[in-house]
């Protein structure tokens, strides 16, 4: 599961070939011991819990890269290596 940014202790990666459970375009999200997914295209979180503070600081990012993340997803599904985004700053 390939890394793509790392901001304020929150790891978000996404899994190659990985359209299958949630179907839509998502990222995983990894803070302390709580994980989650959120849709790329509407920043609504699919799957799993975290910390509200820590929610709004992806939701944001995740606004802010919407094309990227879109464009990483592709590479993703197709078994690709996506690329790195920057971090929220």
């Amino acid at each position: 599961m390939p890394v793509i940014s790392l901001f304020y202790g929150i790891v978000v990666s996404m899994y190659f070939l990985d359209n299958k459970q949630h179907k839509a375009p998502h990222v995983h999200v990894r803070y302390q011991d709580n994980e989650a997914v959120y849709s790329i295209p509407n920043g609504e979180l699919l799957a799993g819990e975290f910390p509200p503070a820590k929610a709004r600081l992806v939701q944001a990012w995740i606004e802010i890269h919407r094309e990227d993340l879109l464009a990483n997803w592709e590479l993703a599904v197709n078994g690709q290596q996506p690329q790195k985004i920057d971090p929220l700053r």
